[in-house]
């Protein structure tokens, strides 16, 4: 899982002086509709759980059978400012994987 070293801010919600600035990498996401990752409990689960919340979405888990059911959405644009054209990469690539409309432009 990639770290999550930039700042997260809500389109529009005021938090963007930093997400603004010309040497960040922008990544705008969000996810509408909820949806369920299984997750192996404990360290794994709780990394995804923890990354998801700093990513502002909403979280609902469930464990049964030796794992986790992480339930989750992002309804609102949200918006990560990166140091670098790789890390924004990495990042999209990431919330491609687990279901998420991303705009990253050049």
């Amino acid at each position: 899982m990639v770290a999550l070293d930039g700042d997260v801010a809500s389109a529009g919600d005021g938090a963007g002086t930093v997400a603004n600035s010309p040497q960040r990498e922008l990544v705008n996401y969000r996810l509408e509709n909820w949806k369920t990752a299984h997750a192996e409990s404990g360290k794994k689960g709780e990394q995804l759980v923890a990354t998801l919340k700093k990513l502002r979405c909403e979280v609902s888990v469930s464990s049964h059978g030796g794992h986790q059911d992480v339930k989750y959405r992002c309804v609102k644009w949200q918006q990560l400012s990166l140091k670098s054209h790789k890390e924004a990469h990495q990042w999209e690539a990431w919330l491609k994987q687990y279901g998420f409309a991303t705009k990253h432009e050049h």
